[in-house]
């Protein structure tokens, strides 16, 4: 791990919707729970359909209706020095998760898994992709991320020494 407390990647597709989304939504939530210092978040795609540009603009305006600001992120490429820089890279589908599991080499210690997992009452395995679907899509994945999101912080908190403050 290359920066103090724990660092999460979130990974999608193209990173415009999904993993942004997740990141927004844990940023916030990590942000409201004052453990900004000690739990770091980014996103990214399997694919460089999107690089350099900003989330899909119906993800952005589902998020701002729930009070999360996507517009500073942009899409990138998830690489091979993520398994280094990250205690955890979380796939939205297990196509994404099996991406990453290809790509991720031998000796990383890095946890790779499916987002929901940390969501187990939710019913599902996977965050369903919402391209291609209208405004209602958007508000589906809104709510396994934000349910995907309080389990994993609720279980990274539960990791953290004390703190020194």
């Amino acid at each position: 791990m290359n920066a103090p407390g724990i660092r999460v990647l979130f990974v999608c597709m193209g990173n415009i919707c999904r993993s942004p989304t997740a990141e927004g939504v844990f940023r916030h939530l990590v942000k409201a729970r004052g453990l900004a210092e000690r739990i770091q978040a980014d996103s990214a795609g399997t694919h460089d359909y999107h690089l350099g540009d900003p989330p899909d603009p119906r993800t952005r305006a589902a998020a701002l209706r729930r009070g999360y600001d996507l517009s500073p992120l942009r899409a990138r490429q998830v690489d091979r020095t993520d398994f280094a820089a990250f205690d955890y890279v979380l796939a939205m589908d297990a196509v994404n998760l099996a991406t990453l599991e290809r790509l991720r080499p031998r000796a990383s210690r890095t946890r790779v898994q499916l987002l929901l997992e940390f969501a187990p009452g939710c019913g599902l395995r996977e965050v369903p992709d919402p391209y291609y679907g209208g405004e209602q899509e958007f508000e589906v994945v809104l709510d396994l991320v934000e349910q995907g999101c309080r389990g994993l912080l609720d279980r990274l908190e539960a990791q953290l020494p004390p703190s020194q403050a």
